[in-house]
């Protein structure tokens, strides 16, 4: 591994939604070697606060089946949308594995909670990268109105929080072009 062949998998990742995947399923040594990589995140006095609960087989429709219950149960009858609500469990069953996204609090609070989302973030950079790397396709999903109501579906551990799905997915045979303003002007050179 060189800069630019790292260069070239950063630039390269896309945000490839379930209808983009082909319907097979990741052998679970795949899914394997993704988590340990997004293990090896950075993070502040080595708290390690992410968590990942993997959802996948038949599981994938009754987490789809729970997104629904939520949305009809939350959302009233005059914002109602049929598609998104059909969208829930279309993208659960689109989707080889979804993984729900957790971070636990260190419990000392040895560090600003901000730092943790941060080390989780990182975490699922990780995994990103790693899953292009292998010719898989996904992207993070943090709708609100589910990830406050994972925990009646999947027991999280005291102190842990939700901050999101992650749908993950053989990609099809698809190109997306990335688009992104100049660095330059992003920076400021201060010497």
């Amino acid at each position: 591994m060189n800069l630019q062949d790292i260069s070239h998998l950063i630039q390269k990742r896309r945000m490839l939604s379930p209808p983009l995947f082909t319907g097979e399923t990741i052998p679970k040594a795949t899914i394997e070697q993704l988590l340990e990589n997004a293990n090896w995140a950075p993070t502040h006095r080595k708290t390690e606060p992410w968590r990942f609960h993997i959802v996948s087989g038949a599981a994938r429709a009754t987490l789809g089946d729970h997104f629904q219950a939520i949305y009809k149960k939350q959302i009233p009858e005059a914002y109602f949308n049929e598609r998104k609500y059909k969208k829930l469990k279309d993208k659960t069953l689109q989707s080889s594995h979804i993984i729900v996204i957790g971070m636990q609090r260190d419990p000392k609070e040895s560090v600003p909670e901000w730092e943790e989302v941060a080390a989780v973030a990182c975490a699922i950079q990780n995994f990103w990268l790693s899953a292009e790397a292998a010719g898989l396709g996904g992207y993070w999903s943090s709708p609100a109105l589910q990830m406050t109501h994972i925990g009646d579906h999947i027991p999280l551990a005291e102190g842990e929080t939700c901050l999101g799905f992650f749908y993950l997915g053989v990609s099809k045979d698809v190109e997306l072009q990335g688009q992104r303003g100049d660095w330059r002007e992003k920076v400021k050179w201060l010497e």
